[in-house]
């Protein structure tokens, strides 16, 4: 029997060829679409249904309970797709919002607002419950989790303490920034992981310009509070790097004309090489569109070629108070740096891994991830699945992105909602199909009978990345094949796949005005500091 599971799970994990995948993902579109009519004829009020359930009048209130950790890409995609009338849902997460995080970097400078690129989580599925709160520790054994909620009021705030059992439990609660161990990284470095960072980089930018204004100082000081120092050169530093060069080329010399000689923008990389999920023709465009200085500024002698540079194959020692130590024993004065230089595990997630002996015999490819299965269970207890950045598939690591993740909470929720039980040791249905393509879209049928489900399999879409000066690269998936489009092409393409994958019609809206707002009246320099 063994024997012939393994057999099984090897026929139902292999990879797909393109050409059936691409099917099977459309079938799974349209069936999708199907059944969200039927629900919205059928369903309940969500209102009223919630009511019920919480004053224990509703019949289902025996449903199982799938406990959700976070407010990510993957978790709102698993709570866009799953039946939060069938199971009861609850989204445990200090943060009440999903955040589009791909542009971060233009709200940090002011190209978009932050409102804009944030959705209530609320709004999501409104069957599900949430629960603004941490969870600070999860007991696999006993199937509950320890979470702890700090509402503050001024200068007042009150911590509550509180255990919530769980039939499934779904990690999702991404990556924090990883310092590697540098000194100082964490004491004098901005980030660029959640909207709070972003807000702060925006006060900071501001704060370096109006500091560098002010009288009595000389060229050198000014210079080093206008250098701004990005290190890593993946997606996120190389986009903020191009937002800020174009708001010092749009924006700055409107107020602060005398200030532009001053300015030095540095992208550090250790590596030699930016945006490495690029090819290298692609990678070169970048660093050329990064570095190269707009002619009329130049001209004008307002900047000069040199304000924006790429280091390549130099690392960080140390980070000092305004000074940065290289790995070359260089030293690079500045006035304003940002880290973003990989991801690294949060607090709950080593935690975990320590308490799943398993966990810990794979940690040589896990890497500070939780290992799972090709069904995104994770491996060394039951009942627990995982899904983005936090986790890694068993030797079949994909890209720490939100396509990957999103797609996984989609996987996720539609096997769920169509009775896959998962606490098979191969996921099973357990009812009939009810659909004409439920079958292609959830599994494979096999000559015992059974329907078992298929493994996940990442589609890769293509990659994007904005290198400023209305210009972006675009590397487009096909088959194993790569579409390539870089320059005006690149950005107007950038710009419609990032206005399309807005999470409502709301932020599409608010997102689309923003942009028109900056490209007519400029990025809006209005900083509001504590007193």
């Amino acid at each position: 029997m063994m024997e012939e599971d393994s057999k099984i799970i090897q026929e139902l994990t292999k990879e797909r060829p393109y050409i059936q995948f691409l099917s099977e993902k459309a079938v799974t579109v349209l069936d999708d679409t199907f059944l969200s009519l039927k629900e919205s004829i059928t369903a309940p009020d969500p209102s009223e249904f919630r009511r019920r359930v919480k004053e224990g009048k509703e019949s289902k209130d025996t449903r199982q309970r799938i406990v959700v950790l976070g407010t990510g890409w993957g978790a709102h995609a698993f709570l866009q797709s799953v039946d939060a009338v069938k199971y009861e849902v609850v989204v445990v997460s200090p943060r009440n919002f999903m955040l589009f995080t791909p542009m971060l970097a233009g709200s940090a400078v002011g190209t978009v607002e932050f409102l804009s690129i944030t959705e209530p989580i609320r709004r999501v599925n409104p069957y599900a419950d949430y629960l603004e709160a941490t969870c600070t520790h999860v007991n696999a054994a006993q199937k509950s989790i320890t979470c702890q909620s700090v509402i503050c009021e001024g200068n007042s705030c009150d911590i509550e303490e509180f255990e919530l059992p769980y039939d499934v439990l779904l990690v999702a609660v991404g990556a924090t920034t990883n310092t590697y161990g540098i000194p100082g990284v964490k004491e004098y470095c901005h980030f660029l992981k959640q909207i709070n960072d972003a807000v702060k980089l925006r006060t900071s930018i501001g704060n370096a310009f109006e500091r560098a204004n002010l009288p009595g100082l000389s060229d050198a000081q000014r210079t080093q509070a206008l250098t701004f120092v990005i290190v890593g050169a993946g997606p996120t530093g190389v986009e903020f790097t191009a937002e800020l060069r174009d708001f010092v080329e749009e924006d700055v010399p409107k107020f602060y004309p005398h200030l532009l000689p001053f300015v030095r923008i540095k992208l550090v990389e250790a590596s030699d090489r930016v945006l490495t999920m690029f090819d290298e023709a692609l990678q070169a465009e970048a660093v050329k569109r990064l570095t190269e200085a707009p002619q009329k500024l130049v001209e004008q002698g307002l900047i000069g070629e040199d304000m924006t540079e790429v280091l390549l194959k130099v690392g960080v020692k140390e980070v000092k108070n305004r000074d940065i130590v290289l790995s070359d024993g260089r030293s690079l004065p500045y006035g304003l740096a940002v880290w973003a230089a990989g991801n690294g595990p949060l607090p709950l997630v080593s935690n975990l891994i320590k308490e799943l002996p398993e966990q810990e015999e794979k940690q040589a490819f896990g890497r500070g991830r939780l290992v799972t299965d090709e069904w995104l269970r994770v491996k060394g207890t039951e009942g627990v699945l995982a899904i983005g950045d936090c986790c890694v598939i068993d030797d079949k690591p994909l890209p720490a992105n939100a396509q990957a993740a999103s797609q996984q909470g989609f996987f996720l929720g539609r096997l769920l909602s169509k009775n896959i039980d998962f606490t098979r040791s191969i996921p099973e249905r357990t009812g009939p199909i009810t659909t004409p393509g439920e079958l292609l879209s959830v599994g494979e049928k096999r000559e015992n009978g059974k329907i078992y489900a298929k493994g996940f399999q990442f589609l890769n879409l293509g990659t994007l990345a904005y290198t400023g000066g209305d210009s972006a690269l675009a590397q487009i998936a096909v088959d194993k094949r790569a579409i390539k489009s870089s320059g005006e092409a690149g950005f107007l393409l950038w710009r419609s796949v990032y206005l399309s994958k807005q999470v409502s019609l709301r932020n599409r809206a608010l997102v689309f005005f923003d942009w028109v707002k900056s490209r007519l009246w400029g990025r809006d320099l209005t900083r509001f500091n504590e007193t």
